[in-house]
């Protein structure tokens, strides 16, 4: 799919076919998405799929408790993933001191491009997404037991979409561009 078709056509998809994800099919989109750029190429993104029921039921339960929408979605969608990044590589220097005044801020950065790309690359393989990114990272990390020094960024329901979104009114270039 040419990249501007990609982009102009993926849509935010809440309701899922339930048909899993071949791991062959989900192994590619993670190769596509380790393309996402980021601070000094440090590449701090990683990706778990949840596919078990129990765990997905237990995050919709804990970490959506303040967000029903979001629960029906994360236990209804075939694979739950969360992406997780290498807390403290982006945006700082070697020896761990902040390389620009947004300190640690950048790294969510880095982790919305590779979660955008993470959907870019699902939508092209016939994948939809929502990006679910209300959520209690805490008892994320408690349910789903995250690698020593990863934290929680977002998490993203994926599978093949039940539903074909009609496209949302888009701003005027007017109102997004302005010169100086």
């Amino acid at each position: 799919m040419e990249s501007e078709l990609c982009i102009k056509t993926r849509r935010s998809i809440r309701e899922f076919k339930n048909d899993k994800i071949d791991h062959e099919k989900l192994a590619r989109i993670i190769a596509t998405a380790s393309y996402a750029p980021s601070w000094k190429n440090v590449q701090p993104a990683r990706f778990i799929a949840v596919e078990d029921e129990k765990l997905k039921a237990a995050l919709a339960a804990e970490c959506f408790k303040d967000w029903p929408n979001n629960a029906l979605i994360a236990i209804d969608c075939p694979l739950l993933m969360v992406v997780t990044l290498i807390h403290g590589r982006s945006g700082f220097n070697r020896d761990g001191t902040p390389t620009t005044s947004k300190g640690d801020r950048w790294e969510m950065f880095d982790a919305g491009i590779a979660t955008q790309t993470l959907c870019l690359a699902a939508h092209d393989a016939g994948i939809g997404t929502v990006i679910l990114g209300i959520f209690d990272d805490e008892l994320v990390k408690q349910i789903i037991p995250l690698p020593e020094g990863q934290i929680a960024a977002a998490l993203v329901a994926m599978g093949y979409p039940d539903v074909d979104p009609a496209v949302p009114k888009r701003k005027t270039i007017e109102e997004l561009l302005s010169y100086r």
